[in-house]
């Protein structure tokens, strides 16, 4: 069975071109458009990995990660940030609500689907 990876992005265009590259790799994809609405779609649904924004409206992508791990059936699920933020605090902001990883804009789908392999080895 496939795993499954939830892409949260506010972009329509920038979902996509993930969606296109994880499902090429072999993964099950679902995607939401910002942080309220990847919450929404969780709900007891099971990923294995959640790659999402920074800089999103109703719920930016720190916010989120922070619900996300406070819930505990996705409380050990890893969490890549895929955004346009190179700061090192934002960076430190992210580690500490729980992202695992940090992929920065403009970014090589390769370079991405490597951090998810490491991240949902079998």
């Amino acid at each position: 069975m496939a795993k499954t990876v939830m892409v949260v992005d506010d972009s329509i265009s920038l979902r996509q071109v993930v969606s296109i590259a994880l499902r090429g790799a072999g993964y099950a994809v679902v995607e939401a458009c910002d942080g309220s609405d990847a919450l929404k779609k969780l709900g007891s649904q099971r990923v294995n990995l959640v790659i999402s924004d920074v800089n999103m409206p109703n719920m930016d992508g720190i916010s989120f990660v922070k619900a996300l791990k406070q819930d505990p059936q996705h409380r050990f699920t890893p969490v890549i940030m895929l955004t346009t933020e190179a700061e090192a605090a934002k960076k430190a902001e992210g580690q500490a609500a729980g992202a695992k990883a940090w992929v920065v804009k403009p970014f090589q789908p390769a370079q991405m689907l490597d951090a998810v392999k490491k991240l949902i080895a079998a």
